[in-house]
């Protein structure tokens, strides 16, 4: 079905999710998965961290980076509720693919070779969920970020 005039302009601008420890989320996503992040909210309870690829071919100055959280696709919003970090009660956030109550599954990054890709997170110390040789999906694979959120890792180019 066409878009319509009144949906014409909608975009799929970002997924929320909550961690417990932001240093080692930011950590995580900025220099492993290779994200920037684009801003900071601060308020009393909680902190929003708004990250996404550069795919500028430059380096972007601090307001472009804010300027554009939303106007962009992709954008992943890391929400540390303030406390969490320090809680040893804390017992983390559901990941959404356990039970009960499965719901939210992943998110998803598209990489030119998914091989190449897991040996570096290997290198890093990244805990996999499922690798290329696991299961008959040999062409992607799962990683789990610090709260044990899933990120399936495919190819850009899939070749049936």
């Amino acid at each position: 079905m066409p878009r319509t005039e009144e949906t014409a302009s909608f975009k799929f601008n970002h997924t929320m999710l909550r961690v417990k420890d932001a240093k080692v989320s930011l950590d995580f996503y900025q220099n492993i998965i290779g994200m920037d992040l684009l801003s900071v909210r601060k308020f009393d309870d909680f902190t929003l961290y708004f990250l996404a690829f550069n795919h500028d071919g430059r380096e972007l100055t601090d307001d472009e980076k804010a300027a554009s959280r939303f106007s962009r696709e992709g954008v992943l919003e890391l929400t540390h509720n303030h406390g969490t970090e320090n809680d040893p009660e804390f017992k983390g956030y559901a990941n959404g693919n356990t039970d009960p109550g499965r719901g939210f599954g992943h998110i998803a990054l598209a990489v030119d070779d998914v091989e190449k890709a897991c040996e570096r997170f290997d290198q890093l110390g990244v805990q996999f969920k499922k690798r290329p040789t696991d299961g008959k999906m040999r062409h992607i694979a799962f990683i789990l970020d610090p709260d044990g959120y899933w990120i399936e890792i495919v190819p850009n180019k899939l070749t049936l």
